[in-house]
């Protein structure tokens, strides 16, 4: 759908990485290394972005690093777009609804890294009604008609890890 709508693919690939994980800072190599881009198309994307002021750019000593500027009008449209492309806001809908005491939902995996995928990763941490969550992921799978792995932790277990870094984006707290 979004690929329809916004016809460069790599501004495509930029918006994932940017808006399902807001903390994100990078430059263009990095950037375009991770998205198997070119320099070139990467910087002419970022430009037209930072143009548009959905990114924000600062130096850091040679590098330029670039993120999504949250404070811009369209960042929760764009980004509630961004989370239906890839199937998220569906997840967090139907999956918690008889699910038991969810107290977070985190998105792990490629998508949490802004890459695009086939395979959604989450990662749940609470009471979790485990046959409730297999019914429900393999409806969803054929819904979005993307596949669904996932891991589950009570409170207890989460409490010895440390899920607040680039590789988890949390999308859904109690």
């Amino acid at each position: 759908m979004l690929d329809i709508i916004i016809t460069s693919k790599t501004r495509v690939k930029i918006l994932l990485k940017f808006f399902l994980n807001p903390e994100t800072k990078t430059h263009i190599r990095a950037l375009a290394s991770e998205l198997n881009e070119s320099s070139n198309a990467v910087r002419l994307e970022l430009n037209r972005l930072l143009e548009a002021k959905m990114l924000n750019s600062e130096r850091s000593s040679n590098k330029i690093l670039f993120r999504v500027n949250e404070n811009h009008p369209l960042y929760s449209p764009v980004r509630e777009m961004i989370q239906k492309h890839v199937g998220v806001d569906e997840i967090i809908q139907n999956v918690i609804r008889g699910l038991g005491e969810v107290k977070k939902i985190y998105l792990t995996g490629s998508l949490a890294k802004g890459l695009s995928t086939e395979i959604i990763d989450i990662m749940l941490i609470g009471n979790i009604n485990a046959h409730y969550l297999v019914e429900t992921i393999e409806k969803l799978q054929f819904a979005l008609s993307k596949k669904i792995r996932f891991v589950t932790f009570t409170e207890e277990e989460s409490n010895d890890k440390n899920f607040d870094c680039e590789d988890f984006v949390l999308i859904f707290e109690k």
